[in-house]
């Protein structure tokens, strides 16, 4: 379910699948250059977005969007753009991103940091040893005045 046409924000240069299972939650991050274009291709999820470009007219704002496989849709997080994603049910998201990887366009902060203003759905998920160790939204923020 991509089209050129659709969006001029990314071109890819690789695609990525990704499975999860329930009560999985990735994130939150953030990038400094890299866009991602997602699909969910199976299952449903919570999908957190927070705007912390400077200049941007929805700075500071943030949204929790559910997403199902059974009515396809594509989102584009542009860089600056903080998300995690929250799988309710054993789940396959396919991502394409506009950069290769590099460490230093991977940011992030805590999932539960309440200056996100995210009503996650679920109070306990399953989180990887990297994003348990994420820092305050705080800290994020130092960081991307630097690079940003």
């Amino acid at each position: 379910m991509f089209r050129q046409y659709w969006t001029e924000s990314i071109v890819p240069v690789q695609w990525n699948i990704v499975r999860s299972r329930a009560r999985v939650l990735r994130g939150v991050h953030v990038h400094v250059r890299h866009a991602d274009y997602l699909v969910l291709v199976e299952g449903r999820a919570s999908i957190a977005l927070v705007d912390l470009r400077n200049g941007s007219a929805t700075r500071g704002m943030s949204v929790l969007l559910t997403v199902a496989s059974q009515d396809p849709q594509a989102l584009v997080i542009p860089p600056g753009v903080a998300h995690g994603f929250l799988f309710h049910e054993p789940s396959i998201h396919l991502y394409a991103v506009s950069h290769y990887w590099d460490v230093e366009d991977e940011l992030g902060c805590r999932w539960d940091d309440p200056g996100l203003e995210l009503d996650w759905p679920e109070p306990d998920p399953i989180l990887s040893q990297r994003d348990k160790e994420l820092p305050s939204l705080d800290e994020l923020r130092t960081k991307l005045s630097k690079v940003l």
